[in-house]
């Protein structure tokens, strides 16, 4: 088929024909739009400050629905989130041995920085200026992620759904299993944890899973008798979770069509995976918002501070928005622990493995896996996209018109 130039709206509609869930993935005829400009992007990268507009009408819509905000509201905590995941990284230089911890606090729209009590008047007084509030706290980063690195080496039973930093309460927090919470083996593990150093126990309503579903219709990707959704398009491919496929298992498109191959996976441990494209299929960098025009485009990989909103897209559930809750995170799924998630209060159910998560145009991870669904609402983790992009030597395809 002769390609030809398209205009950005004609390129929209064939997104979303294309059925990706996150990528935009597409026919190689339906490339080549002259109003794009797609590029290399390699993690971890951040956000142009230049870009007035860095939210989809249907991500601020969905930000709306989930979050409970105006639009004004959605606009300006985008803006003020983007702010504090540039300002992140240079306090915590700054803090050194002293820093304890950051988030993003809502209410106020600025970052928050934790810092033991050595942390010197000057220390204060510079990320102070820089923009952020400070807080004394305990614990420093380095003890806390030690506390959870031993935690790490012990194994967990069932009842245990996993184990993380918190940096507003500073300690690590162990979550258990509300019906498994009396149970001996569980019992003896909160006790070695809490031998471990400071430690909280929390309640949760149920064990984690994994998002992957069996063959239905819809518009996923395939591999075998099971459906996922796309996460990022990068140079040559997409990135996606790990429990999916195993390396040299063959993907299928929307239509049935070959997509291409699963190059590397791995899970447990982690879950990521990333999928070679190719025989006569393209790749964007788009999120989709599941309407009739694309959602979200893809400018960099900067990550969010706990606290910021984050928002979902996959093949079932589509579009849902919630916030960070914690960073670094090990789940103890059946088939085995997976370490350094993200977790989030954005829900998703079976077949949205795989799929996107991003705030405003920064694109976070793809969608490991959680407990509940889009009814009753839950949690969900998602892998860290620049671990992904680096395990892998990946490029991540980013947008700069």
């Amino acid at each position: 088929m002769r390609r030809r130039r398209l205009t950005h709206a004609v390129l929209a509609s064939l997104l979303v024909l294309g059925g990706s869930s996150a990528a935009g993935t597409i026919p190689a005829a339906a490339a080549g739009s002259s109003a794009s400009t797609p590029s290399a992007q390699s993690a971890p990268s951040a956000p142009s400050t230049a870009d007035p507009k860095p939210a989809s009408d249907g991500l601020l819509a969905a930000m709306q629905r989930d979050l409970g905000l105006t639009r004004r509201q959605a606009e300006a905590r985008i803006a003020a989130e983007r702010a504090a995941a540039v300002l992140a990284p240079q306090v915590r230089r700054t803090a050194g041995e002293t820093y304890a911890g950051s988030w993003f606090d809502a209410e106020r729209g600025r970052l928050t920085v934790a810092l033991t009590p050595d942390a010197t008047t000057g220390t204060r007084r510079a990320i102070g200026a820089a923009g952020a509030d400070v807080r004394t706290a305990e614990h420093s980063a380095r003890q806390l992620d030690a506390v959870k690195t031993r935690i790490d080496r012990l194994s967990a039973p069932p009842g245990v759904s996993g184990w993380h930093v918190d940096p507003v309460a500073n300690t690590v927090v162990v979550d258990v299993v509300r019906e498994d919470r009396s149970d001996n083996d569980v019992r003896r593990f909160v006790s070695r944890a809490r031998a471990a150093g400071p430690v909280t126990v929390r309640t949760v309503a149920a064990a984690p899973r994994t998002f992957a579903a069996g063959t239905v219709g819809g518009d996923p990707y395939y591999t075998g008798n099971v459906r996922c959704s796309i996460g990022f398009s990068v140079h040559g491919g997409f990135v996606t979770a790990g429990h999916c496929g195993r390396p040299g298992a063959g993907v299928s498109g929307w239509d049935g069509s070959f997509i291409g191959t699963f190059q590397g996976s791995s899970f447990p441990d982690n879950d990521y995976a990333w999928v070679s494209v190719g025989s006569g299929w393209w790749t964007v960098p788009v999120v989709l918002g599941w309407g009739t025009v694309p959602d979200q485009l893809v400018r960099g990989s900067a990550v969010a501070p706990v606290g910021s909103s984050v928002c979902r897209s996959g093949s079932t559930s589509h579009w849902h928005c919630g916030t960070v809750l914690a960073t670094n995170e090990t789940v103890n799924y059946s088939q085995g622990a997976v370490h350094q998630l993200t977790k989030t209060s954005a829900c998703a159910e079976p077949g949205d493995s795989g799929g996107s998560f991003i705030t405003g145009d920064q694109a976070q991870g793809v969608t490991s896996g959680g407990w509940g669904n889009c009814a009753g609402g839950g949690e969900t983790w998602f892998q860290p996209v620049n671990e992904i992009l680096t395990r892998y030597g990946l490029t991540l395809h980013t947008y700069t018109g």
